[in-house]
């Protein structure tokens, strides 16, 4: 028997099918990295269209996890698709390095002991180290950006530009310092921001209070009654018996009915609808005598239950049914809503009781509990008022309390002198903060949509902004406050261009140091210095200020206003946040055009991940085992919108989906082997109808490929380019070609067609991953046949060789999916027999269809060939009317009848045909394989 293997176009390919890319992945990096590849694409698209991902910085503090490498390959995956695209994308990434977290840290490793400035250069230094560890991390992803050059909010010149956006909104009218409460945690010893916060159960206890009227003839009136004839009581219910001493005022709602209840010995003031669940609660029996509406009551004094002084009824909206007596305690100093409605009443800043210190313990002359601290004050307070007869009921619940998100302790609303950004206040603009910021909301776009309204109801209910913190770690407030007025300095805004050319030389610490009289002469003994820090998110707020116009510059001729922000759903209330506040003060308009929101990851139950679950996933130990590609294609076939499952299963069954895009991609390599683009490349016109096809389809599905990444679905450039694999190629196209790609003759026109598609595809394919299988990309383009190729991947845009059929071809793309349908029904019908043992392979077995006059026209369009396209042996039409003992098929109009080939088959092509052994001299092929070896080729016009 002849070896004709010799004779036959067989794949081959250094393009190996394992993808080994934990192992392969760090020399591609290397490779990168020693072309200065960022650079060069910087280089390369100079002058094109410009756009702006401006990098939301993540906190220089412990490794990433996997939220971080899912904010990152989005990033990433945007930014390379414009690229491809032909945009200028430039990607600068940054970190958030002053702040609490990493004082704290800082703290923990030293002690507290230490001076000011120590701490300091401590935290400088930490936050230096945590960088360097991120960044190894970042790159080793595959993320591609001036890794060389970041932005951090700690560089001298950013605490500069910081302290200079501060200025503006100084100038703007915006600032102003205020008695307000604040989220106050007392181990920080500072204020916190909201997205400092977080809730968690906590053990209280709740008590009934009663206020004595001190005014029964206004209550009696307010009733419609001539007067009482015992005592009235007001009664509150509250979670927090140590606000009580602060108690200057009780609030009802306006709106609601109050009933008067006689319970024997005195008369209670209760919200009409609670009146039974709070007579149970205090075990009293008892009637209404009288109701009324809660605007009646308005300032009705009542006494306080500890202390001689009086609390008079205000009225307010907050004021709700769900629990306790619908009368609220107001305590202004520990309450939002508290000072709220005693500051509308016309309460003074100083005329509001403040009693608990920065530490949590109460002032030293604050009668019974002076020194307390107030967690211990608490059931000594209880007791003060059941000795003075004040205490209705007292029971311990648990309840979700906020809690300070790094020390995990409870939070309480604490007013003190801090400066605040406000969002009502007037500036000089005449457009308020709330109110530009709310317009530059509907000029935003949001993907997903849903942030939008989020982010409205946020910025519309906001109370003003506390930007100032009492830590060392932080960007300075550099005010000088008048000794005897409190007032800002009358040159604010130029000392702080003073202080910021300082601090650009020498970094946060040259305000520290500074003494006063080197910028207030002989003035600086009648001011003070002030020592607050700004809040964090006053530092990543402004970067579209100190970064993007500053020490990175990067935006458009209309100013520095980025394309696109991108973070986590929980940055609408952070970094999305603050970046719109400063943006609006500062330039009137959003520092963003569009916001993208993803979600956190969480198990494939959907259970958060926590270490002690079990059910975490690192980044890190996805690297080094399966590989960055694996990760990165996990985050494109996620719908980022929501909660992202991700575990070690899932994880394995995206590699099963990558093995096929990759060995696809082996297929499409293997099959050029030895096709030279410049000399082989057939022309479309000359190209077999299949062939245009596939080239068609590919050219239909790239539109759809860059519209999906256009518009950030990148679920939906997975899935298609997946289906595209499986369906199109796999299960049809590269199926059919194997006989035409491997049996006819190498350099013939039926060959190099196919090849010339192939070619096509693979350079087509290759752009649609490489944003999201980055280095399996750079792979699959480096092992491209033809010469001249630049450096890599990432220096092309999205290909441009290809093409579509015309609509008046005949075989045009309805047709050909019509035969894919054919095609299909067919496969289905071969592999019930195969299972039946009635016919082996699919080459080895004849197959006649009976077809409707319909499925007739298209298959006789194929002639012989369409025994290619079934690959089977033989291939026959006959009426559909025709069909007896034809098995039924999924396709409507035909029905397949299947037998073994009674045919010898040939040693070359394998299949079963009659003229096998008709050619004397080769007696062990068909007369196909003994044109296509030793004669002029066979023809083929189709497939």
């Amino acid at each position: 028997m002849t070896d004709y293997k010799a004779t036959l176009n067989l794949p081959d390919t250094e393009f190996p099918m394992r993808g080994n890319l934990a192992k392969r992945e760090p020399d591609m990096l290397k490779k990168w990295q020693d072309m200065g590849l960022y650079q060069k694409i910087r280089e390369i698209s100079a002058g094109r269209p410009t756009f702006v991902l401006h990098d939301g910085p993540p906190y220089a503090n412990g490794n990433i996890h996997l939220g971080h490498a899912v904010n990152k390959v989005l990033k990433d995956i945007i930014v390379k698709s414009k690229t491809l695209s032909g945009f200028d994308a430039p990607y600068v990434p940054g970190w958030d390095c002053h702040g609490l977290p990493i004082e704290h840290k800082v703290e923990v490793t030293h002690g507290k002991n230490m001076g000011a400035d120590k701490t300091r250069e401590l935290c400088r230094s930490y936050a230096h180290e945590q960088i360097e560890g991120q960044k190894n991390d970042f790159i080793r992803l595959g993320v591609f950006g001036d890794w060389a050059n970041p932005y951090k909010t700690m560089d001298f010149a950013n605490e500069a530009g910081e302290i200079r956006a501060l200025g503006k909104m100084v100038e703007g009218g915006y600032v102003f310092k205020g008695l307000k409460p604040v989220n106050w945690c007392f181990d920080c010893g500072s204020a916190l921001a909201e997205a400092e916060v977080e809730y968690a159960d906590k053990k209280s206890s709740a008590i009934d209070v009663a206020f004595e009227c001190t005014a029964a003839d206004k209550l009696a009136a307010a009733f419609g009654l001539s007067a009482l004839d015992k005592p009235a009581f007001s009664v509150i219910w509250t979670t927090t018996p140590w606000t009580i001493p602060a108690n200057q005022a009780m609030n009802v709602h306006p709106e609601f009915e109050y009933a008067l209840v006689d319970v024997g010995d005195r008369f209670l003031l209760l919200a009409a609808e609670l009146v039974e669940s709070c007579l149970q609660r205090y075990e009293l029996q008892g009637h209404i005598v009288a109701k009324t509406m809660g605007a009646t009551l308005e300032h009705i004094a009542f006494k306080h239950p500890l202390y001689d002084r009086e609390s008079p009824i205000y009225l307010a909206d907050y004021v709700a049914l769900d629990a306790g007596t619908g009368i609220v305690h107001s305590s202004p100093a520990y309450g939002v809503d508290d000072f709220v409605t005693c500051r509308s009443y016309g309460m003074e800043f100083d005329q509001i009781l403040s009693l608990v210190k920065a530490d949590g313990v109460y002032i030293d002359d604050l009668e019974d509990f002076g020194g307390l601290s107030i967690w211990d004050a608490n059931p000594k307070i209880v007791e003060k008022l059941q000795e003075k007869q004040r205490l209705l009921t007292h029971k311990t619940i648990t309840h979700s309390y906020m809690h300070c998100w790094r020390h995990k302790t409870p939070l309480i609303y604490r007013a003190t002198a801090q400066w605040f950004v406000g969002m009502d206040k007037q500036p000089e603009s005449g457009t308020t903060l709330r109110e530009s910021a709310l317009d530059a909301i509907e000029k935003t776009q949001f993907v997903p949509g849903w942030g939008k309204p989020r982010l409205h109801s946020m910025i519309a209910n906001r109370p003003d902004w506390c930007i100032s913190r009492q830590r060392n770690w932080g960007v300075p407030i550099p005010f000088f406050l008048n000794k005897e007025t409190g007032e800002l300095h009358e040159d604010t805004v130029a000392l702080i261009e003073q202080v910021a050319l300082r601090v650009e030389q020498e970094g946060i610490e040259a305000w520290f140091k500074l003494d006063s009289a080197e910028l207030l002469g002989d003035d600086a003994d009648q001011y003070d210095k002030v020592t607050d820090t700004l809040d964090v998110w006053f530092d990543s707020g402004t970067t579209h200020w100190h970064v993007m116009r500053g020490s990175h510059p990067m935006g458009h001729d209309s100013g520095p206003r980025a394309d696109l922000y991108l973070e986590g759903s929980d940055q609408h209330r952070g970094w999305f946040h603050s970046s719109l506040l400063t943006g609006c003060a500062i330039d009137g308009h959003a520092p963003y055009k569009e916001l993208l929101t993803h979600g956190f990851t969480v198990d494939e139950k959907g259970y958060k991940m926590s270490k002690s679950l079990g059910n975490t996933v690192v980044p890190q130990e996805v690297t080094d085992t399966l590989g960055a590609d694996i990760l990165r294609l996990w985050v494109a076939s996620t719908d980022y919108s929501g909660e992202m499952a991700v575990s070690k299963q899932i994880l394995q069954r995206t590699a099963d989906s990558y093995r096929r895009i990759r060995n696809t991609s082996r297929f499409l390599l293997a099959n050029l082997n030895g096709f030279d683009p410049v000399t082989d490349l057939v022309a479309p016109e000359n190209m077999l109808a299949l062939d245009r096809w596939a080239v068609d389809a590919t050219a239909r599905l790239q539109e759809k490929v860059k519209e999906s990444y256009a518009s950030y679905r990148f679920l939906d450039v997975y899935q298609q380019v997946h289906h595209f694999c499986v369906q199109e190629l796999g299960g049809f196209y590269l199926d059919i070609i194997k006989d035409r790609q491997y049996t006819t003759k190498a350099d013939s026109l039926v060959r190099h067609s196919c090849q010339t598609a192939l070619y096509h595809i693979a350079q087509a394919l290759t752009r649609w991953i490489a944003p999201i299988l980055s280095f399996t990309a750079e792979e699959i383009y480096a092992a491209l046949p033809g010469q001249g190729k630049s450096e890599s991947i990432f220096f092309e845009t999205w290909y441009e060789g290809l093409f579509e059929l015309d609509a008046d071809v005949a075989f045009d793309r309805d047709y050909w999916v019509r035969i894919f349908a054919v095609k299909s029904a067919v496969n289905k019908v071969l592999e019930e027999a195969r299972n039946e043992k009635l016919v082996k392979a699919s080459l080895s077995t004849e197959a006649t269809l009976y077809v409707n006059d319909s499925i007739m026209a298209d298959l006789q369009q194929l002639g012989d060939e369409l025994r290619f396209v079934l690959i089977t042996s033989e291939a026959a039409l006959k009426p559909l009317s025709e069909a007896e003992a034809a098995r039924e098929t999924e396709l409507d109009g035909m029905k397949v009848a299947l037998k073994a080939s009674e045919h010898v088959k040939c040693e070359r092509c394998w299949h079963h045909r009659e003229d096998v052994g008709a050619h004397a001299d080769h007696p062990e092929l068909c007369n196909r394989c003994v044109d296509n070896v030793y004669g002029v080729g066979e023809a083929r016009k189709f497939a």
